[in-house]
């Protein structure tokens, strides 16, 4: 699980988060210039990447990659009766098939977290000076002059929040489950959209509490 949730995502997460930086630079970057500040593009390109698009852009394509598949793989486990056949075998379902899998979104996806911020502060980067002929002194700057380290750790417990409940909403679409194959397509899309929607409100409530 740890797998298929961290390694077998980094690309999808390698890519937004390159993109994301990217065109957050290049918004930035021409808005600040209107003021002479085109040097605060990296400190608000990364401020912004560590509270805020990091944990939550990235939850979001996890939950789209991984908690559609727990919802299916579960999910026709639970109408094939295979669940059923764990029961028979004294095998606890939910700390065999469930349990691995919340532990492992809430170890991989601070990680993930990380991942995404170093290619979006990659993509500003590659922007901002390469592009907008930003100076590169400046722009480091004051990077290293104003994040802090509370930036960097509120993305991370944000990240682990949203790994459980990408995992949690995905295994119990997947666990209550019923009505054959149409069932199945049904548990996955519920899980993709309940977990997109309750990332965004948890969201709002850590920020809340943080700040």
């Amino acid at each position: 699980q740890l797998e298929f949730i961290g390694v077998n995502s980094s690309f999808i997460i390698v890519l937004t988060g390159l993109f994301t930086g990217a065109v957050l630079a290049l918004q930035t970057g021409k808005a600040f210039r209107i003021f002479n500040a085109e040097s605060a593009t990296g400190f608000v390109v990364a401020v912004s990447l560590l509270r805020e698009l990091s944990p939550v852009t990235g939850a979001l394509m996890v939950a789209a990659r991984c908690g559609s598949a727990m919802a299916a793989e579960i999910g026709t486990m639970r109408v094939t009766q295979q669940i059923d056949a764990l029961q028979v075998m004294s095998v606890d379902p939910i700390s065999y098939l469930i349990s691995p899998r919340i532990l492992a979104g809430l170890i991989m996806m601070p990680l993930l977290c990380i991942l995404f911020s170093l290619c979006g502060m990659a993509g500003s980067y590659i922007v901002s000076v390469g592009i907008l002929d930003i100076n590169e002194a400046n722009y480091l700057d004051l990077i290293l002059q104003y994040v802090k380290m509370e930036d960097f750790t509120s993305g991370l417990w944000k990240a682990a929040v949203f790994g459980i409940i990408i995992t949690v909403v995905g295994c119990r679409k997947g666990f209550m489950t019923a009505g054959g194959a149409e069932g199945v397509g049904r548990a996955t899309t519920q899980a993709v959209v309940a977990a997109s929607v309750l990332i965004l409100i948890a969201d709002y409530f850590l920020t809340a509490m943080m700040y």
